[in-house]
């Protein structure tokens, strides 16, 4: 068995792992990598992030068509099936894993295909798909190994016409109707993304409101916006078991209803990707949820050890893990690093969603006395150019000092207006206030100027 020794050696080549190595080799460390699949990027690149925002792109590009009346000047409505919507979407994973693999030649990391487990505190053994075996030695570790999807052992999820949120990638034909289980994220997205396909979707919810950590108008848009579309939301539901046949599948609630679909989509939690690293080799046990627990500067209980990305739960987000690789990395170069704790969230339904800060229901538990600054799309010019007039921008600032508390977005581009927000709120003192986008000459016509729009509406209220 070959033996290599490094100084920092990482498990997984998703976003937390390609941060975490890249900052090392760049401060002149020794550094390899381990990958499982036969492809760098990790679930973000293969089943999460990439393909499904790519697979959205698509569907929404084919609802602007089919709803554009120019459009009905040169012919009627077309009908794409889900197989080949999903093709040109592979184009997008194609480019990312090519220009991730340049990364790792560039900067001489060492690049290990194979499943990684640890044999003691500092050694790694790497056994490839032809078990062949190599062993890994380092100072330091970083575990970024991602997640998969939670798979409940009830449902079988060998039956061809029952997916979790990756395998529906591979869906080789397209249904009529679908269910999904789980109205989280993942939920959400997939729901909006087939029933613009024409999809009549069954949404099954187990609390009594979509994503409740989100301002609550902008859920209740959410909501709205679905239902438009032909989903059918069904709340404080659970199910008690999922049959699949020749035809299709029957899903029986505990509520006593039986919903029947062509196709059944399991998207309700993600387990952590540690039950291959033999951690009982080196005394680390991971929750229930195969995570493992940090402290403020990502390492383990093993103080050489670190994790970051999926790997550790909270956020769960392809930019958080990204950010937490880099600042694990710097940690145990001795470097400046931060915790990251100010997250903004980007949901990709259509249309998509991001808040950054505290919304209005947690400012008023708080006891905090905040007015509301709001600019509809509907009434910018951009929005109307380009036919996405569905949704607002919401400014949430403080009474007296205007100081930005929260930024809340629904409507076409909002994971990108919303940076916009953060940037201001994020300066120190008295740089962060409402009049900063008063003050500011904004482009127009511009979806950025509906900032204006909003602080305006906001003094407005003040007295």
């Amino acid at each position: 068995m070959a033996v290599h020794n490094y100084d920092v050696v990482v498990i997984g080549t998703g976003p937390a792992g390609e941060s975490a190595a890249i900052n090392a080799a760049k401060h002149g460390k020794r550094v390899a990598i381990i990958e499982k699949q036969a492809q760098v990027g990790g679930n973000c690149t293969h089943w999460g992030t990439i393909p499904s925002k790519a697979l959205r792109h698509q569907v929404k590009q084919i609802m602007a068509f089919n709803t554009n009346r120019m459009f009905r000047d040169i012919g009627e409505p077309r009908w794409f099936s889900f197989p080949k919507v999903m093709e040109r979407s592979r184009g997008t994973i194609d480019k990312q894993v090519e220009m991730r693999t340049t990364f790792y030649a560039r900067n001489r990391i060492d690049l290990f295909h194979g499943i990684a487990r640890f044999k003691d505190e500092h050694t790694l053994v790497v056994r490839d798909q032809h078990e062949g075996m190599e062993e890994l030695v380092a100072k330091k570790i970083v575990i970024a190994t991602g997640s998969r999807p939670y798979r409940p052992a009830d449902i079988n999820f060998r039956h061809p016409r029952i997916y979790c949120s990756d395998t529906i990638l591979s869906l080789a034909h397209t249904p009529k109707t679908l269910v999904i289980f789980g109205a989280g994220v993942i939920g959400c997205e997939y729901a909006s993304i087939f029933s613009g396909l024409g999809l009549k979707v069954d949404l099954i919810n187990n609390r009594d409101s979509l994503l409740s950590f989100l301002d609550d108008e902008i859920s209740d848009a959410l909501s709205y916006h679905l239902r438009k579309h032909g989903v059918l939301i069904r709340h404080n539901e659970e199910y008690a078991s999922v049959e699949g046949d020749e035809s299709g599948v029957v899903v029986h609630l505990k509520s006593g209803k039986k919903i029947r679909a062509d196709a059944f989509l399991w998207a309700n939690g993600r387990t952590g990707n540690t039950d291959s690293l033999g951690l009982e080799n080196i005394g680390l046990e991971a929750n229930s949820r195969g995570q493992l627990r940090v402290d403020e500067h990502y390492r383990t209980s093993i103080p050489h050890i670190y994790a970051a990305g999926d790997v550790i739960g909270w956020p769960s987000l392809a930019s958080a893990a990204y950010d937490q690789g880099l600042n694990s990395c710097n940690e145990l170069l001795d470097k400046e690093y931060r915790f990251v704790s100010d997250v903004p969230t980007g949901i990709y339904t259509i249309p998509e969603i991001s808040s950054f800060g505290p919304n209005e229901r947690e400012l008023t538990e708080a006891k905090v006395p905040y007015e509301v600054g709001k600019a509809f799309f509907k009434d910018t010019a951009r929005a109307q150019i380009t036919g996405d007039v569905v949704g607002m921008l919401k400014i949430l600032f403080h009474q007296d000092t205007l100081e930005i508390l929260g930024i809340h977005c629904f409507g076409d581009q909002a994971s990108e207006i919303l940076h916009i927000g953060q940037a201001i709120m994020q300066q120190p003192g008295e740089a962060n206030t409402l009049k900063y986008f008063v003050n500011t000459t904004f482009n127009y016509p511009t979806m950025a100027e509906a900032y204006r729009v909003a602080a305006q509406n906001g003094l407005n209220r003040v007295f």
